[in-house]
């Protein structure tokens, strides 16, 4: 963790503007190059000193990365909506033989993106549902013809849920049943499917899915063989602040292993159309403490999305100041969310996410999926 004594503005200027002790202590601590624990972490979240602890989390990011936010120009491409794990959350999900359910083959996956119309694109980000019905080759034959489009795109594809049921379906260990995938075109995971590490929660909520155990394992598998991954947290449900900072640790534990993930993508959870309906969106102020509470606990994670379909356009700018140093990309078609009833667009140009960040007050800096900076032509 990069000591934040380095800052120009120092440590008194930012515990300056924390007026919670605890808060303050928890600050010194990061000034000092210490490792948050989880009484800290808990301290973050439950703290009413918002702006303090926004202060620190900038404070965190700049040190990092200054004033750049970063983007990419990608494309969201779901390939089938068809999953037999029926997750309660989910609005997404159809099961096999729904009227509406829905498979594309490698050639409509590889069309869809041929005329997407954007100009440059540097990634396909690919996720689908848990269909039984697909086997192996689909697989790879789905990866071959999207990496066919160009050969300059990066295919960022597969929640650890989707591989653990790939690899079912291929009779293979996951190393093996991954390493085939790389060599078709996949190039870095996604990191949906983790949902919150609690085992009440998932058995309450996702019974059919994979557990906290196997989707850390898959991602180090991926880690191993040099296939970089990200991570999410869905929240805003029924998890506890006490879950939300068991889970965060977890991930931290399995990067000081593996040292794979990229990214950490809060992800807010939306109710409309699933079977949780009832519970309402989750406050602004909670959601900003816990993009803040994860840029302080997660040090060992490069970067934190501020995953604007999610949050909101205005949303995701604050969340920049509380830690966040990237706003995702283009994506062009989003399902998910949306079918959740998210209002947001769909997708944004290049030029929108631009003018979004600089308006916050920070400099755009276009990068490739794996966070290098993209030189401007």
């Amino acid at each position: 963790m990069k000591n934040l004594l380095n800052l120009d503005w120092g440590l008194e200027a930012t515990l300056e503007r924390v007026t919670d002790s605890d808060l303050r202590r928890v600050g010194r601590k990061m000034f000092a190059g210490e490792r948050l624990d989880r009484s800290d972490g808990l301290v973050c979240l439950e703290t009413d000193d918002v702006p303090g602890l926004g202060s620190l989390a900038l404070a965190a990011k700049r040190a990092r990365y200054g004033d750049r936010v970063f983007y990419v120009v990608n494309h969201h491409l779901n390939y089938t909506n068809t999953c037999v794990n029926a997750c309660r959350f989910c609005a997404f999900h159809r099961p096999p033989g729904a009227a509406d359910a829905y498979v594309l083959s490698p050639n409509e996956a590889a069309n869809r993106i041929a005329s997407s119309g954007v100009a440059d694109l540097k990634e396909i980000h690919l996720v689908g549902g848990v269909n039984p019905a697909l086997n192996f080759e689909y697989y790879l034959d789905l990866l071959r013809a999207l990496k066919a489009v160009s050969p300059d795109i990066t295919i960022k594809a597969f929640t650890a849920v989707e591989i653990h049921q790939i690899a079912i379906q291929a009779k293979l260990p996951a190393p093996e049943c991954l390493a085939a995938l790389n060599e078709a075109g996949l190039s870095a995971m996604t990191g949906g499917g983790a949902e919150v590490f609690s085992e009440r929660v998932r058995q309450e909520l996702f019974p059919n899915k994979i557990g906290a155990d196997d989707w850390l394992a898959i991602h180090g598998t991926a880690h191993r063989l040099g296939i970089g991954s990200n991570a999410t947290l869905l929240f805003g449900h029924i998890e506890t602040r006490s879950e939300r900072m068991d889970h965060l640790l977890r991930l931290r534990d399995q990067q000081d292993e593996t040292g794979g993930f990229r990214a950490f993508i809060p992800l807010v959870f939306h109710a409309p159309n699933t079977g949780l309906s009832h519970i309402p969106r989750v406050g602004g102020v909670e959601i900003l403490k816990t993009v803040a509470t994860a840029r302080l606990v997660l040090d060992n994670f490069p970067h934190i999305k501020a995953y604007w379909i999610m949050l909101g356009l205005k949303l995701a700018q604050t969340a920049l100041h509380f830690g966040a140093d990237d706003l995702e990309g283009t994506i062009v078609q989003e399902k998910i969310t949306h079918e959740a009833g998210a209002t947001t667009a769909a997708g944004l140009s290049r030029q929108d996410l631009e003018d979004l960040i600089r308006s916050a007050g920070f400099v755009p800096t276009e990068r490739n999926t794996f966070h290098q900076a993209v030189e401007a032509a």
